[in-house]
């Protein structure tokens, strides 16, 4: 009946109760018309029966709460998606002819059957539907490759996809590599590669590292890997750059094996953001100059920060982390550390240490002879001033006193047992790029995992919603949902929790193999508490540093009142210059605090900006940054098609890579493919009776109509 497969109806309580109950009802209101006042006949009786027996049974329903679903089967035609590389680097000329390859692949295509199953999208920043008459939207000049975007939109997608067939050279210029959510989606990849593979002589600049955060007037090394096919033992130089201006150079012979790192120096004047070239000079011969230099900006934050430690007792997570942090030059330390009740390690003036600290390090504190006035000192700090802290738990932390603390922790805790058990990190993979975590090692995933365990107290530890969990734990080789590490950014406040103890574990083991771990977890936790860019009422900053010519600049901003409550009413404008050229942009508000705004323009080179949040005419706020555009194109770094990612995907998905000259085997494999995919879904709709008003309508008139004729029958 009306195609549906089933048709149900379920009770809150069971039915046998329900009928039981209605025959009684009904029964009654037999019951109650058997003699009428004044005497009227079996037909008028009947009648009235039926109009409240039918008002009692929908009165029933409504507390018995019935819901009534529907089941109906739907032919799932599946569908074949096609992703097309509408990017710039598909205008290399490398005598592949990308461009005219990709049309004629696209003719080919209308003039399959597969077409009938279909659908077109271009992608490059971003992914676009389009349509096979209107083929004239790939103008191949978006300004960089995103292939994350094609998966994220496939996630989203609730059709039935029998395949996905992307057409590109590969080459990932913006954001992250695919192939982890592409395997998670159980979509067969299909990929046709553009371009030449083969190496052209040529030199480039694979990649710069540099510390996250960098001290004014204090040395570091910025480190360059720098390819070259067909050029060993030539002769270049090697230079880096801030804002133009050659701040070392150094004469390099390529060499013969192709890769090679060079070392250049950096000490930067003074603070603030620096935008930092590291750039290599050309040879007559190279395929394309673009690759040979890389645009890099760095923030320079000022020196001397002061860190003080306080420590509810001595141990050996105190001295490997006071050790840690007395080798940098660029912290000043000092410590209290409590040795017993009212006695404490060091003799000195410690209000004028805790209003003079720039961050705070709360080791194993607080314990029971923590003084509950410097307990009530440091909740002072962290929420009158905002002071930021890094706090480690241990088995020694008196948790009823740290109850005075739980308001600014990054953690909740209840359940408390002495006993506390081993637990290993387990750090997450989205957190690979979190300035916290960044050491030396090649896997800095597997090196934070594999560490030596630690003890976590055995509590009921949960993370606050507006923190994030760094790593969770690992028990006896089982992920745990627990949290071991966590960060939080509140308004002006920042905070780090690491919630166990020995950690200097981590440093015995991390030492032997020559890893950084360890002392780079702790003095990029300095950095990044001391890091002073979120705690702002306005908030303005473009989407990237670097972008290419003709790409769409993208503002992000965030307007906060004195409180730090997000403010969506307020006047947000930003001024953005570079050379003779002055550009304004109004920004746009998307509530709870956030705005967004674009400008589009064609001029390349160095562009600062300045936006301000204004309230009734009244500032409420600035900010300020800098980017660049078109300095180096990112779609004419690497030139090659890159067989190895594209070939990976369609192997990692049960797809397959073609060349172009083999389309006509891939569209075969599809059409077969999409004949054997066709399927079936069960659609199923509820519908809660008991919570419908027409039903409430029909009982009233029901029981109206029910009354209106015992009127006119003039009965009592």
């Amino acid at each position: 009946m009306f195609d549906f497969e089933k048709i149900n109806l379920v009770l809150s309580s069971n039915p046998v109760f329900f009928t039981f109950i209605l025959i009684i009802l009904i029964a009654y209101a037999v019951y109650v018309y058997r003699f009428t006042v004044p005497a009227i006949s079996n037909s008028k009786k009947t009648f009235l029966v039926i109009l409240r027996s039918l008002a009692i049974i929908l009165l029933l329903f409504v507390f018995f709460e019935p819901i009534l679903s529907f089941s109906k089967k739907i032919e799932l035609k599946p569908v074949n998606l096609f992703f097309i590389d509408n990017s710039r680097s598909l205008n290399i000329k490398d005598g592949t002819k990308r461009e005219e390859t990709i049309n004629n692949f696209l003719k080919n295509l209308e003039s399959n059957d597969i077409a009938k199953s279909a659908d077109l999208f271009s992608f490059g920043n971003n992914v676009k539907k389009i349509n096979p008459d209107s083929l004239s939207h790939l103008n191949f000049s978006e300004g960089s490759t995103d292939f994350s975007k094609i998966f994220s939109y496939l996630k989203s997608s609730n059709r039935d996809i029998s395949s996905l067939t992307i057409v590109s050279d590969g080459e990932i210029t913006e954001g992250t590599n695919p192939l982890f959510l592409a395997e998670i989606l159980n979509i067969p990849v299909y990929t046709v590669g553009i371009g030449d593979s083969t190496k052209k002589n040529d030199i480039s600049v694979k990649s710069v590292l540099y510390n996250q955060f960098i001290y004014s007037q204090t040395p570091t090394t910025v480190l360059g890997t720098i390819i070259n096919n067909g050029f060993g033992d030539r002769n270049v130089t090697v230079s880096l750059q801030e804002n133009g201006k050659t701040v070392d150079q150094r004469s390099l012979t390529l060499s013969q094996g192709g890769i090679q790192s060079v070392e250049m120096n950096y000490s930067p004047v003074s603070s603030g953001e620096k935008k930092l070239t590291f750039l290599v000079s050309s040879i007559d011969g190279e395929f394309s100059k673009e690759n040979n230099k890389k645009i890099f900006y760095v923030k320079v934050l000022s020196n001397k920060v002061k860190v003080l430690v306080i420590a509810g007792s001595p141990s050996p997570d105190l001295s490997f982390i006071k050790n840690t942090l007395s080798h940098d030059k660029n912290l000043q330390v000092n410590s209290i550390t409590q040795t017993s009740q009212n006695k404490f390690l060091e003799n000195n003036n410690r209000e004028e240490l805790l209003d003079s600290a720039d961050v705070l390090f709360l080791i194993d504190f607080p314990t029971t002879n923590t003084p509950l006035n410097l307990l009530a000192r440091i909740k002072n700090l962290i929420t009158r001033q905002d002071k930021p802290y890094f706090f480690k738990v241990s088995v020694q932390t008196d948790f009823q006193r740290l109850k005075t603390l739980e308001q600014v922790l990054p953690f909740t805790f209840q359940n408390m047992v002495s006993t506390p058990y081993e637990v290993q990190p387990y750090l997450l993979a989205s957190e690979i790029s979190n300035p916290i975590i960044q050491n030396n090692s090649s896997n800095i995933i597997a090196e934070w995992n594999n560490l030596p365990p630690v003890l976590q107290p055995d509590a009921l530890l949960t993370a606050k919603p507006e923190s994030e969990i760094i790593s969770k734990t690992v028990i006896n080789n089982v992920p745990v949902n627990r949290p071991l590490l966590l960060s939080r950014k509140l308004g002006r406040k920042r905070s780090i929790a690491v919630l166990a103890d020995n950690i200097w574990r981590w440093e015995l083991q991390t030492a032997t193999k020559n890893s950084d771990l360890f002392e780079r977890f702790i003095l990029n936790s300095v950095k990044w508490l001391n890091n002073k860019e979120e705690q702002k009422q306005v908030a303005i900053k473009t989407t990237k540093k670097i972008y290419s010519t003709g790409e769409k600049i993208e503002f992000t901003g965030q307007v906060y009142d004195e409180s730090f409550n997000p403010v969506s009413d307020a006047e947000v404008n930003i001024i953005i210059k570079s050379g003779k050229e002055n550009y304004n942009v109004s920004m746009n508000s998307l509530g709870n605090g956030l705005y967004d705004g674009f400008l589009e323009t064609k001029q390349p080179g160095d562009y600062v900006f300045t936006g301000s949040a204004k309230i009734n005419g009244k500032i409420i706020g600035k900010d300020s940054g800098k980017f660049n555009i078109g300095e180096v194109d990112i779609e004419f770094v690497n030139t090659r098609m890159n067989y190895d990612f594209l070939n990976s995907l369609s192997r990692t998905t049960g797809g397959k890579f073609f060349f172009p000259a083999k389309q006509n085997e891939l569209f075969d494999i599809l059409n077969k493919k999409a004949k054997q995919s066709a399927s079936t879904k069960i659609e199923t709709s509820e519908f809660n009776l008991w919570s419908n008003e027409w039903l409430m309508a029909i009982i009233i008139l029901l029981f109206a109509i029910e009354w209106f004729f015992r009127k006119r029958f003039g009965m009592l």
